[in-house]
């Protein structure tokens, strides 16, 4: 499972990334700019607020579980998030409770 998180989060850094890049070549860091075409359109906002809402909802649970399994350096998922997505942020904290619930 370990070799299917990491791909997994390669895939959810890599693929975002390739998108995001187009923009920041158009644009620049434009963040205004971003942030007007993440609420651009209903279709737009409606995904970026479901992102938005299951981000945070992984942030608790992350804190609480790795709280509860003693799984350290857990946030790490956060810049993850903000700076890739839930695509990398995801994979990458099961991955780490893979590694500290099986010992690999």
């Amino acid at each position: 499972m370990t070799s299917f998180y990491l791909l997994a989060a390669v895939l959810g850094t890599v693929i975002p990334w390739f998108f995001f890049a187009d923009f920041f070549a158009q644009y620049g860091f434009d963040v205004v700019a971003f942030l007007g075409q993440l609420f651009g359109t209903n279709p737009a906002a409606g995904f970026t607020s479901d992102i938005l809402i299951s981000s945070f909802v992984f942030w608790i649970w992350a804190y609480q579980d790795a709280r509860d399994r003693q799984i350290g350096a857990w946030w790490v998922i956060i810049p993850c998030n903000l700076l890739v997505g839930l695509s990398l942020a995801l994979p990458l904290y099961f991955m780490m409770r893979h590694r500290k619930t099986s010992g690999k």
